[in-house]
């Protein structure tokens, strides 16, 4: 009774025998020690003082959960008969495990220590193997107990399992066999992907094709294959491989979700999101790659874009968008997948841990692209019936615009009968209307020679109208002031009129003080010539007044003879005439002749009852600014 709590708490021995083929020791056949600075020897591990501090292994699989800590395990075997002819090894599962040194004792009772792990050249290993073997060395019956040494840089599970040789070879070939259908499978769907890109040219296929190279870099680097063909001389590597994969993973996965989804049309609200994730990830990749690649252990960080692509599919699917139900499916066995590989690191599902258990991500991830490949293609039908829906509507449009045509051509020959017929009436009517010319012809000749005569008597009258026209020389500048104030005159008639500057002056200082000099200033009535033409300075208060002054053209900046020409055509046109036309006339800038316009207008306004009044000024009446 007093022995019985050690017995309970001693560790249990695994009976084996040549029927044994494989086991996978768990719970309670596995002790684990702590090793903090990683000094402890064998020979101290084996004394009786640490055996008792060794600790049960309550897990289904231990941890090394301080991953600066070395541990030690060990495991007890009690062979029921000497094993003849059957070499035996211990194998170590995951792959992951940095430094691994095994004391497995020979014949002679003696201890021999051997290492393997990722952290050394893959050619160092026993054998030539993804996993890390130790051969067993006495086979003879009895008890015996094996310790290994575990230091690792990311926290990994200490599988240990017990292989006979010849089921150790068989399992290598199904396994490899296995990882070949598998990755080949990664490489048909790349290479279909990628002709589908090269014919089609949509994005949606290159980033399916670098997701799955992805995938498959990620399972290459976990499984250690991608340590035994693509860097077995460069161990470093495995410590930033799988970190890189995941991450390539989270990336493709998200930048692929948006272009097959649509995202950005369909729900901004979860594109802007995608980015934010991207952006997140990104940065924090950064951050392991460079500072602390010991980050890269917490993988549970990449569940996070691959969930927010999940919830992404599963929200466009529920607004209609039909190929979306394929990627909702593919991540769903993903995520199923992820749980059950979950469940058996954390040893909840013993009955899962063998084949299923072991192969469920890489199995879910074949599944996912299958159905992704679907939804693809499921698009890809939705555009191709889209297409043909177009088309059939051009050939629909085609033939009403056929239909429309013929109507319009039948229209067209209808009205050419028309047009034809009402030509011909025309050239009728001009047949007779040149008959009655022809008549017409015939008086205008018996006309023509009483116009020979009525010439004769012209002649008689011109020689009266010479002596008129002495007459009506004397009146002529009477008749062209007359003529300037009332009808319309070419600029060059005039001219003739206001030839020069000093002309103009003339007549501005004659219309200006018609009714005798005034000082603006003082009132005085004397004046006598000033500095300018035609100006009147005051004899009492000296002030000087130009003839422009007070006038329409004061500061004017055009000259004086066509300004007045401008005063005259407003005034002719009653103001009708535009700016454009004024300056065709004047050869002077548009915006000059508008803003002489405006001044001429405002005076004509001004003096719109006076012509009412029937006032004979003319356009000079303009000239002269009310007071």
């Amino acid at each position: 009774m007093l022995l019985l709590p050690f017995n309970l708490a001693a560790q249990q021995l695994v009976p084996i025998d040549s029927t044994i083929q494989e086991h996978v020791f768990g719970a309670k056949q596995i002790k684990w020690l702590p090793d903090s600075n990683g000094s402890l020897t064998l020979q101290q591990v084996m004394s009786q003082e640490y055996d008792r501090k060794f600790n049960e292994n309550k897990a289904y699989y231990p941890q090394n959960y301080n991953l600066h800590t070395w541990y030690w395990y060990k495991i007890k075997v009690r062979f029921n008969q000497t094993m003849k002819g059957r070499d035996c090894l211990i194998e170590f599962f995951d792959q992951t495990t940095d430094d691994i040194t095994a004391f497995i004792p020979d014949t002679n009772g003696n201890y021999i220590s051997s290492r393997a792990g990722a952290k050394f050249n893959f050619k160092d290993r026993l054998f030539r193997h993804k996993n890390f073997e130790f051969k067993v060395l006495n086979y003879k019956k009895g008890e015996y107990t094996y310790y290994f040494r575990v230091k690792s840089v990311e926290q990994v599970n200490v599988i240990i399992v017990y292989r006979r040789i010849d089921y150790f070879i068989h399992y290598a070939l199904t396994e490899y066999l296995t990882y070949g259908l598998f990755y080949g499978m990664i490489l048909i769907f790349c290479f279909h992907n990628l002709l589908m890109f090269m014919a089609v040219k949509r994005l949606q296929y290159l980033f399916y094709v670098l997701y799955i190279l992805s995938v498959g870099f990620y399972e290459m680097s976990v499984d250690g294959i991608a340590f035994q063909y693509l860097w077995p001389k460069s161990p470093a590597w495995n410590e930033y491989a799988y970190g890189i994969a995941l991450y390539m993973i989270s990336v493709f996965a998200l930048i692929f979700t948006k272009e097959l989804l649509q995202v950005k049309t369909r729900a901004k609200s979860l594109y802007n999101l995608i980015n934010v994730v991207l952006v997140l990830r990104t940065l924090y990749f950064i951050y392991c790659f460079l500072f602390n690649k010991s980050f890269f252990i917490y993988k549970f960080v990449d569940a996070i874009p691959l969930a927010v692509a999940f919830y992404t599919g599963i929200k466009v699917w529920s607004e209609g968008f039909k190929p979306a139900r394929f990627f909702v499916l593919g991540y769903t066995f993903l995520f199923i997948g992820f749980l059950i590989k979950l469940s058996v690191v954390l040893g909840l599902f013993p009955i899962l841990n063998r084949v299923l258990g072991h192969y469920s991500l890489s199995l879910s991830f074949v599944l996912e692209m299958v159905f992704l490949s679907f939804s693809i293609g499921d698009q890809v039908r939705l555009l191709r019936r889209e297409k043909d829906e177009a088309q059939e509507e051009t050939i629909r449009q085609m033939a009403i615009n056929v239909e429309l045509k013929d109507s319009i051509n039948r229209e067209l020959e209808h009205q050419v009968k028309i047009r034809t017929a009402e030509v011909i009436q025309k050239s009728d009517e001009i047949i007779k209307q040149s008959h009655i010319i022809e008549e017409q012809n015939e008086e205008l000749l018996a006309t023509n020679e009483q116009l020979e005569l009525q010439a004769a008597e012209i002649s008689r009258m011109n020689q009266l109208l010479q002596k008129d026209n002495i007459q009506l020389k004397t009146n002529i500048e009477k008749v062209t002031d007359a003529r300037a104030l009332s009808t319309e005159l070419s600029f060059e008639e005039f001219s003739a009129k206001y030839p020069d500057q000093e002309t103009c002056y003339k007549f501005l200082s004659e219309l200006k003080w018609a009714n005798g000099y005034q000082c603006s200033r003082c009132g005085n009535n004397n004046y006598c010539g000033g500095r300018m033409p035609y100006s009147r300075r005051c004899t009492k208060c000296t002030y000087e007044e130009s003839a422009l002054q007070k006038t329409i053209f004061h500061n004017n900046r055009i000259p004086i003879n066509k300004a007045f020409y401008l005063v005259y055509l407003m005034y002719t046109s009653k103001g009708t005439i535009s700016s454009h036309q004024l300056s065709e006339k004047l050869e002077i800038r548009q915006s000059t002749c508008w803003s002489y316009a405006i001044r001429v207008k405002k005076a004509m306004a001004e003096r719109k009852k006076e012509s009412k009044k029937g006032s004979t000024q003319g356009w000079s009446k303009l000239v002269i600014e009310n007071s």
